[in-house]
């Protein structure tokens, strides 16, 4: 090998080492020093509400980690707090997971399925001298525990002898005492600059029935010491979390080394994903879907895994936003807008452009044969050749949209006005003689006169023409509901009002009841994904739509503000 392509080869490797993230540069570190023999890593929701675009970005990294390091990824659920959890959480979560493409195999666990393992690890603790039985209420433990600048002091319990710990431990777990009597507490350091090293409770008394385990326990584990423990017996090797963990880091290590297990886990934490002015917070969501002000956790205007899947969102323009955005160390937000621009590069070449009409006005050609109707080829995607063409039918009564037709037009308006010549796409040539209006003024039909020669909308002699309108035949259009999405918030106030509630947008949905869709769209078994010509990128509703009524959400508008 030459000096010339040895260069070339470091500098290739260099440049391969730079577009590593953190997280890669760490595994593949320790990969190399034998730390690990392998990479295993897991996804660890909590039960208690729908995942969100957030979680997408944690997902698609745990599960991107195992995949590019021949690994495995775990699906698990964090479920140690049975106030808040439910069934209907577990199998959205799931629904979620495998829609975005991440496969746990047959992987699948539950916190719940080790509460005897962290209980005989507790007991492990208390033996060992590391955990006490403590009677403080959750105000006097918060009084004890001290501030960020004031150290705190010992609980009068921290001193009880191992066999008082032991038998109050199995006393506890008997269900001798109510919720909130008694806590398990680990025995650190209550001088600890870090609060969260300053004797934690580890295990609380909660008579609560769990989803998963019926009645069997009263007393649960916080999530703070069940965590390691879980991921320390799934062999987990890089527990990878967002940076809100990072000071409970220490607690982590403190779990795994003295419940002694053998190659424990590493935890790394990475920054959260921030969209600017959406609603991801289950607290506010929860009030939304209560007020009736949205219809579900899936209400399309949500950022919810569940909502983007409705709005038309695909796994792909998902995974593309979360390699944008990229995974770091410091919190920042990112413009709704980088979401909207994966979208439509994924649909772009993908999906048929199809006629649709959302606000209809008749347009009637009256030199045309009464009783004629013929089919007219359209493409089906100018930027996508290889998606061919399909037949349209065309007659004589037409719809076109509202905005296309003006009878007083300002300049550079190109389009139908009495007079003007426009191209039907993919049809004529037509000229606009005038229009019919109700009692209120309103047009409620266009006139208009057709050139016979211009079949294709190509004139003969060469005559240009500026406007191009699209439109539907009246006589086989299918009608169906549109429904037009706008962010939930108000994006020029920001999110909260100064009370704390939720600037609501008034205008964050428009349902059109009337619309005109060519109709092919009535048949969407194999298709749900469409660009509405001018109108923006569209898709069957999966709750709402029915054959006898169709429903389309707009997935996002053809005009984009994000640029790369």
């Amino acid at each position: 090998m030459s000096v010339q392509e040895e260069k070339l080869m470091e500098n290739e490797m260099e440049k391969e080492v730079v577009s590593k993230n953190f997280i890669e540069q760490i595994i593949e570190k320790d990969l190399e020093e034998g730390y690990y023999d392998h990479v295993q890593t897991r996804f660890p929701p909590e039960p208690n509400g729908y995942l969100h675009i957030g979680h997408a970005k944690s997902i698609l990294l745990n599960y991107g980690l195992a995949q590019k390091y021949n690994g495995k990824f775990n699906m698990r659920f964090d479920d140690t707090n049975p106030t808040k959890e439910k069934t209907e959480f577990v199998q959205s979560i799931l629904e979620d997971i495998r829609w975005l493409g991440a496969d746990w195999e047959d992987r699948l666990f539950f916190a719940s399925d080790y509460f005897e393992q962290m209980y005989e690890a507790a007991v492990k603790l208390i033996k060992k001298g590391k955990a006490y039985v403590c009677d403080l209420s959750a105000d006097e433990i918060r009084e004890y525990r001290g501030t960020l600048t004031e150290p705190g002091k010992n609980s009068p319990y921290r001193d009880r002898s191992i066999e008082e710990n032991l038998q109050l431990f199995e006393n506890m777990k008997n269900g001798m005492y109510q919720d909130g009597e008694k806590v398990l507490r680990a025995k650190i350091d209550m001088s600890s600059p870090n609060i969260n090293m300053r004797d934690p409770v580890i295990y609380r008394v909660a008579h609560m029935t769990h989803h998963n385990t019926g009645d069997k326990w009263c007393i649960y584990p916080m999530y703070d010491f069940a965590h390691p423990i879980e991921d320390a017996i799934e062999h987990i090797t890089h527990s990878i979390c967002t940076l809100e963990f990072e000071d409970h880091r220490p607690l982590y290590e403190w779990v795994v080394n003295e419940l002694e297990y053998p190659n424990p886990p590493k935890q790394i934490e990475f920054a959260k994903l921030y969209l600017t002015n959406v609603i991801t917070g289950k607290r506010y969501i929860k009030k939304l879907v209560e007020d009736g002000i949205v219809d579900g956790w899936d209400d399309p205007r949500l950022v919810s895994i569940a909502a983007l899947r409705r709005r038309g969102f695909t796994p792909e323009a998902i995974k593309n936003f979360v390699e944008l955005v990229g995974v770091s160390k410091a919190n920042s937000s990112v413009d709704y807008a980088m979401l909207e621009y994966c979208i439509r590069e994924d649909l772009k070449l993908k999906v048929p452009r199809m006629m649709a009409i959302l606000d209809p006005v008749k347009l009637v050609i009256d030199n045309y044969p009464e009783n004629q109707s013929e089919l007219v080829e359209a493409v089906n995607n100018q930027e996508n050749e290889e998606m061919g063409s399909r037949m349209l039918p065309f007659s004589k009564e037409l719809y076109i949209e509202r905005e296309d037709f003006m009878e007083e037009p300002p300049k550079k308006y190109f389009r139908m006005f009495p007079g003007n010549e426009v191209r039907l796409m993919y049809a004529y040539l037509v000229t606009c003689t005038g229009c019919e209006k109700d009692e209120n003024g309103n047009v409620t039909v266009v006139h208009c006169t057709y050139d016979p020669a211009t079949r294709g909308g190509n004139a003969p002699d060469g005559r240009k023409v500026k406007g191009t309108i699209h439109w539907v035949s009246a006589k086989e259009a299918v009608e169906a509901e549109v429904r037009l999405y706008e962010n939930i918030v108000d994006e020029e106030k920001g999110k909260l009002n100064d009370d704390g509630t939720l600037n609501l947008n008034p205008n964050s949905l428009t349902v059109l009841k009337s619309c005109y869709l060519e109709p092919e769209l009535a048949k969407t078994e194999k298709l749900d994904k469409f660009q509405f010509v001018r109108n923006g990128f569209f898709c069957v509703d999966s709750k709402d739509s029915t054959k006898e009524k169709p429903v389309f959400n707009r997935i996002v508008s053809l005009k984009s503000s994000f640029k790369l």
